[in-house]
């Protein structure tokens, strides 16, 4: 996927809303489920409800949960993971993304794990943090006191016509940002730039969090990307701040190891850098931004749908293999 704003603001939108298809019958399955009126309903259900069953459980058995300190590569970062939370590396998040979550393949290019509280898995309704990075150079941060919340929203709203008619096209349901689930703010301190977008996916009444943090450093721009139910946010917002303290450039990689001069700079400040996470048009002036993780669609609960009982033996079983 091209990382130009353009292409990712339009990657961005394609997000489904419905059941994961790794969570559907497979053709030959479905072949041998009884049917309602040779079988009876209720064995035809059971066996859609076993088949569920076993591509769920194949699936947590796929991933391998990853502790202590993950070392992030070209990002020059690393995340020092407490007891609290585990990491999926770049494979296990691609396939909880796209065959657990339902959003197509392109949204999970560039991704370099994943992040996930202790005791969860990524098939319960609780949250999931996308971790991917942009080597773009340093982002000054002077013009942070330049952001404008209410101007924002009111751009990302008005761009949304244009952006679900390509939707519609493909052959995905519209989105919507409803609104500002954390009002964009940047903390000079920590150098971390946060914002939340509460977004509905077409008729389905149950929102989406996308709650982003991203953390300046000396080469680019490290994303953490929580994503959830609205339902969710205040636990969220607890998550985002555990999952923002575990992450860190390594030493010679911090921004205030930048070096005027003999680093490369980003042509863009902190007000371009979310205008680009925003997927706002007005972001296609600076080049290369991040941009392509704006709507990931988290709507466990629906994928769970059918496999009542089983949700407390998955855990198990996930479990058992953090320890």
């Amino acid at each position: 996927m091209s990382r130009t704003v353009a292409a990712a603001a339009l990657a961005a939108v394609f997000v489904l809303s419905s059941p994961a298809v790794v969570f559907a019958a497979a053709p030959e399955a479905a072949a041998e489920t009884p049917k309602a009126g040779t079988g009876g309903k209720e064995a035809a259900e059971a066996a859609l409800a076993k088949q569920r069953e076993q591509a769920a459980e194949a699936f947590l058995k796929s991933l391998t949960p990853r502790h202590g300190v993950i070392s992030l590569g070209d990002a020059e970062a690393e995340l020092s993971l407490t007891d609290k939370y585990y990491f999926l590396d770049a494979a296990d998040a691609k396939k909880v993304i796209v065959e657990a979550w339902g959003n197509p393949p392109g949204s999970a290019e560039g991704v370099l794990g994943m992040i996930f509280a202790k005791g969860t898995t990524p098939l319960d309704d609780a949250w999931g943090a996308v971790v991917t990075y942009e080597a773009e150079g340093y982002v000054s941060d002077k013009d942070a006191h330049k952001i404008n919340p209410k101007r924002l929203l009111k751009d990302m709203q008005s761009g949304e016509d244009a952006e679900n008619k390509a939707r519609k096209e493909a052959g995905y349901e519209p989105t919507h940002v409803v609104g500002w689930a954390e009002t964009p703010s940047y903390d000079a301190t920590r150098h971390a730039l946060i914002w939340a977008k509460e977004i509905s996916f077409g008729s389905n009444p149950d929102h989406s969090l996308n709650y982003d943090v991203r953390l300046l450093g000396r080469r680019g721009v490290l994303s953490l990307n929580v994503v959830a139910g609205m339902k969710d946010l205040a636990a969220v917002r607890t998550a985002a701040e555990g999952v923002r303290a575990a992450a860190a450039f390594k030493p010679g990689a911090r921004y205030g190891d930048y070096q005027e001069g003999v680093d490369k700079k980003a042509a863009y400040g902190v007000t371009g850098l979310l205008a680009a996470g925003l997927g706002l048009a007005a972001a296609k002036k600076f080049g290369l931004l991040a941009g392509g993780l704006l709507l990931l669609k988290k709507f466990a609960a629906v994928i769970m749908a059918g496999l009542a009982g089983v949700g407390a033996w998955f855990r198990n079983l996930f479990r058992r293999k953090e320890a």
